[in-house]
């Protein structure tokens, strides 16, 4: 029987990461639970082992109940009736399945009914269920919000909401408007106090919102009078069950059709706030969006899995000119470049993901149980930077790889690609909003360009060639090691000499440049050190990706070299140009 977590041997390589024993340690705070949790684990061991059976018990659900249920839920989608979303049929079906397999409300602790999971296991979960169904990973993996109210909310709230999720009721995250996409600042759903009701009643429109009729709902309003930017907008809690919201349309997308997007009403709508006014967008739909990004990150990885199955297994079984057409130089070359991406994509979303762990651990106890010692309190910033770095490399590129093998899939396929009938197809309108929503990857670029141009990225980079040991590796991977090495000094030229442009429009505009070289370096290193200890998984994709890596890094460091600020009159005339043909 197929499952989609045994299948896959390389993600089970990832719970042997390097920091997992300091994950668990500070995860079970020295496993404090044992004696009051049948379930809890009694050392690291133990641990790991549950981590196995959650991961093979979702492998098993999403193998034999989601991804059979996809095809239906893609044709079906959910629709509108007397103001409420109504589910596709099947989609009802995944949640009970889910919910009896115990998977919600996974990182909560346990003395809310949650499993208390680790951000980089929640991680693994969300790609197996993505690899299944795309859109129903979106529906589950929005159960991550109660983290934030987990952080930022009072213990009433947590008691009253936690174990509702953890008993799998459904949330989502209602931040953008019809005027405030991306620049959330300009948000102006009202939130106004009322002593009669002794509650806050929220009125406005929110739109583009993913599960918009969930059960719990975490909402950014304006509540300072007066106010136009961030400074005025502040978290609320909704919930379902309270009445005065209603969805007004549902969107017809081009992919993730099970997924419902929604734009909703909100009337005199009570609700509770999150936290302290004022720190909405400032601080709260900062963690929040963190959150989400590293799961669209784990969600496109899962579809990167997925894409590579479609086109590997049509090219073993297509002939063509009397021979498979996986023999073709061209076919077994895209191959090995869509298993090389998933491979370095995937090395680089654990990776993290254990950082993001590290920290939000070290919060917890902070925010719980005692103060840090002087130590910990810089493991804590060390790690927070590092989450804070690779979040947005690992959300682009991911996302931007999901597209690229979703893409190579259909061309695999050739004409049987665009037929409906192929899951390819899906695959492809699927995967195209993932380096949209969330963030676009040029925002992506934005939130990481500051730790490149500082030097942070290069200082992480080096760091990481050095502790990368390939002594008892084969030959050939530490060589691999001296080929990115080799490419170190090509990127930091590269960044000297945009970093003494001083021009900001120039900066801007090699941005994205940059951005590329520093993750194709990261991954490339990554992939070298899971190589180095699982040659069998990962020799073949660390060849082809430190390729690719020289290939690109090469080839932008020569346009940087070469690139003239007064060129940028060019691509501005041009635009310019076409707008008044």
């Amino acid at each position: 029987m197929a499952n989609y977590y045994t299948d896959h041997p390389e993600i089970a390589f990832h719970l042997n990461h390097p920091l997992m024993k300091r994950i668990v340690e500070l995860r079970e705070k020295g496993y404090a639970d044992k004696d009051k949790f049948e379930d809890a684990p009694v050392d690291f061991g133990d641990a790991i082992e549950n981590y196995r059976q959650i991961l093979d018990i979702t492998g098993d659900v999403a193998a034999n109940i989601i991804a059979p249920n996809s095809e239906s839920v893609d044709l079906e989608g959910p629709h509108l009736e007397n103001g409420r979303m109504i589910y596709a049929s099947k989609t009802f079906e995944n949640l009970d399945a889910t919910r009896k397999a115990g998977l919600w409300g996974v990182s909560m602790p346990r003395r809310y009914g949650g499993l208390n999971l680790p951000n980089i296991v929640f991680s693994m979960l969300s790609e197996v269920i993505s690899a299944a169904d795309a859109g129903f990973q979106n529906i589950w993996s929005l159960q991550s919000c109660i983290d934030t109210l987990y952080e930022f909310g009072s213990e009433e709230q947590r008691q009253k909401f936690i174990p509702r999720i953890c008993a799998g009721e459904t949330m989502s995250m209602d931040l953008t408007e019809p005027d405030a996409g991306s620049d959330l600042q300009r948000v102006m759903l009202k939130a106004t106090y009322s002593e009669e009701e002794g509650c806050w009643l929220l009125n406005g429109v929110k739109r583009f919102i993913t599960n918009g009729d969930s059960d719990i709902h975490l909402v950014l309003a304006r509540s300072e009078e007066g106010t136009k930017d961030g400074r005025g907008l502040s978290m609320f809690i909704y919930d379902k069950r309270q009445g005065g919201v209603n969805v007004r349309h549902i969107e017809h997308k081009l992919g993730i059709h099970g997924s419902p997007t929604c734009e909703l009403t909100y009337k005199n709508a009570r609700a509770e706030l999150c936290g302290s006014t004022r720190l909405g967008l400032i601080k709260y739909v900062m963690a929040l969006m963190n959150g989400a990004r590293l799961g669209i990150a784990a969600q496109s990885v899962g579809v990167e899995q997925e894409a590579y199955n479609e086109g590997l297994a049509y090219a073993k079984e297509r002939a063509q000119f009397g021979q498979k057409i996986i023999e073709f130089p061209a076919v077994y070359d895209m191959l090995s470049r869509m298993k090389a991406k998933l491979d370095a994509g995937r090395s680089l979303l654990y990776q993290t993901a254990a950082y993001v762990d590290v920290y939000k651990c070290l919060e917890d106890i902070e925010r719980t149980d005692r103060k840090l010692t002087p130590e910990e309190k810089q493991e804590l910033k060390k790690y927070q930077r590092l989450a804070d770095a690779f979040t947005p490399l690992a959300k682009g590129m991911n996302s931007e790889y999901a597209n690229q093998n979703a893409y190579d899939a259909i061309s695999i396929h050739g004409g049987s690609g665009f037929i409906m009938e192929y899951k390819s197809q899906r695959l492809y309108r699927d995967a195209r909003i993932f380096s949209i929503y969330e963030g676009t990857t040029q925002l992506q670029v934005v939130a990481a360009i500051r730790y490149i141009i500082n030097g942070t990225m290069l200082a992480n980079i080096k760091e990481m060639a050095s502790s990368i040991c390939c002594d008892s590796a084969a030959t050939d991977i530490a060589a691999l090691k001296a080929r990115v090495e080799a490419l170190i000094p090509v990127y930091e030229e590269a960044l000297a000499t945009v970093k003494a442009l001083d021009n900001q429009e120039a900066i801007d505009f090699l941005s994205r440049r940059l951005y590329d070289m520093t993750a194709e370096i990261v991954m490339s290193l990554l992939i070298i050190r899971d190589a180095a200890q699982a040659p069998e998984l990962f020799e073949k994709s660390a060849v082809v990706y430190v390729g690719m890596t020289e290939e690109d890094v090469i080839g932008k460091a020569a346009y940087i070299r070469n690139f003239n600020p007064e060129s940028l009159s060019s691509f501005r005339a041009a635009e310019k140009g076409a707008e008044e043909a």
